[in-house]
């Protein structure tokens, strides 16, 4: 979604060469001759930033300015005027414009300026194609609107953190910061003190105060990713935050109120962690108020095209393949192609798509992606174990979808050469075979999960999902001191 600018601008030759400049540039840009027709104009639609001159025939563009902050306390606004004076500067400032700029000025000068101040909007970033994506989205800005806490479930790699941005600057509280914590990469005894901040001298190492998450977000969102990773007696603590809305530093005894707008995240089943006892039942409905279950790729199919399509441009751009490219045409996909990545599971969801991209993009010797340049991370189609796998290990998995990595052409293939076995039954086997591929790697790598995720081609986070659902089935999981 490109950035839409509304230019303010009596004089009509300045006017043309304002919207040349930053259409160049790349910006959406409607102009008008007045602050009157201004006024009209941001009645209709809401651009992401406003250019305006001062000095204009009945109404000012301070009047302007003056009539934007009374409906819009967000919307950025760049005055430009011939007769700029310090005193001049500091009203228009103290009146909420953004920035203050004299004419005549060099048309770079204006873009690093637009640039600086234009919201940095993860909207701008998101595909929205697929209709259940639409609904998604459209009951999320509803969400935005309320103070409420938020609970995100999803796959890994589904969208959750994106979601919650989205949801942060639909907000009233979108001025202020978005701050992201992921609980299950920090060690357990330093979440506390991450979250809750701490004062000099509370523990060893501490030889300063240092404000915690949620005193960070204050007036914003906080966003506890992976909260069901968090231990249960840190739950407590949270639970506490949440009902007080106050927090107290370790170490220290004052108190202090909070402000702030919650957002978690899982890719686990709260409700049968509460029945196991791992998660806090008056935790989960105290963050339960809204829950949104985030699509995985495979139910937004009409996402996949537009999304690979950007991805794909993207890092062609990155690499410096574009510039080759006189034309600088789009690399764009066969139809053969697209089908493809429709059919495909996506067990990897963005993530895996994205890497696909980067592949491409490197890879990819013509403008059109054909469906022969399409190789997924899955040991069904074709892709290389041998730098990953024991031979023998690669041998025996052979057919085998890699982390739950299905085709579905192939589980069609799969269904129809074994009538005997149904679909459940495949299912089980294909997990089985994909626990022993990890328990073989922890053997191989001597329990290091960081390696063991290297060597896999995943995420550590992924890799964390895929051991807690084997211990979850009785797999006894091997760890550092079994090879010690």
């Amino acid at each position: 979604m490109t950035s839409q600018l509304l230019v303010v601008e009596d004089d009509f030759a300045l006017r043309s060469a304002l919207v040349a400049s930053l259409e160049v540039a790349g910006f959406d840009v409607t102009a008008v001759e007045d602050a009157e027709s201004a006024v009209a104009t941001l009645n209709k639609f809401k651009p992401d930033l406003v250019i305006t001159d001062v000095q204009m025939k009945s109404m000012s563009g301070v009047d302007l300015l003056k009539f934007i902050r009374k409906n819009d306390r967000h919307l950025p606004v760049v005055l430009m005027t011939a007769f700029a004076e310090i005193k001049d500067a500091i009203e228009v400032m103290k009146l909420g414009a953004c920035d203050y700029l004299e004419k005549p000025f060099e048309p770079k000068r204006l873009t690093k300026l637009i640039e600086k101040y234009l919201p940095n909007k993860i909207e701008a970033k998101i595909i929205v194609e697929d209709p259940a994506s639409k609904n998604l989205f459209e009951y999320a800005r509803k969400i935005a609107q309320t103070s409420s806490t938020v609970l995100l479930v999803g796959e890994s790699g589904s969208g959750k953190e994106v979601l919650s941005q989205f949801i942060h600057e639909q907000s009233q509280r979108s001025q202020s910061k978005f701050v992201a914590i992921n609980c299950a990469a920090i060690p357990e005894n330093m979440l506390e003190a991450t979250l809750f901040g701490y004062e000099k001298g509370a523990f060893t190492g501490a030889h300063q105060a240092c404000a915690g998450k949620f005193e960070q977000a204050q007036g914003g969102t906080l966003l506890l990713d992976e909260i069901s990773e968090m231990p249960v007696m840190l739950q407590a603590k949270i639970l506490r935050v949440l009902q007080e809305k106050e927090v107290e530093r370790l170490g220290g005894k004052k108190t202090i109120k909070l402000d702030v707008r919650v957002i978690a995240t899982t890719n686990r089943d709260l409700v049968k962690e509460v029945k196991e006892k791992r998660f806090r039942e008056d935790l989960y409905y105290r963050l339960n108020v809204f829950p949104i279950r985030c699509l995985s790729l495979r139910e937004r199919v009409a996402d996949i095209a537009p999304l690979a399509t950007r991805l794909l441009n993207q890092y062609a751009k990155s690499c410096g393949l574009s510039s080759n490219d006189p034309q600088n045409e789009e690399i764009t996909f066969s139809q053969s192609a697209i089908k493809k990545l429709n059919q495909y599971a996506w067990p990897g969801n963005v993530r895996e798509l994205d890497n696909l991209m980067q592949r491409i993009a490197v890879l990819a010797n013509s403008k059109i992606v054909n469906d022969t340049d399409i190789i997924f991370e899955s040991l069904n189609v074709g892709f290389d174990t041998s730098q990953f796998v024991p031979n023998e290990l690669s041998n025996s998995l052979s057919g085998i979808s890699y982390l739950d990595g299905r085709d579905r052409n192939s589980l069609d293939d799969a269904g129809r050469n074994e009538n005997n076995r149904d679909e459940k039954q495949l299912g089980s086997d294909m997990r089985q075979h994909e626990y022993q591929l990890i328990i073989e790697s922890l053997k191989q790598c001597s329990g290091k999960k960081k390696e063991v995720a290297e060597q896999l081609g995943i995420s550590a986070r992924t890799l964390r999902y895929k051991l807690a659902k084997m211990r979850d089935s009785g797999y006894e999981i091997p760890n550092k001191k079994s090879y010690a």
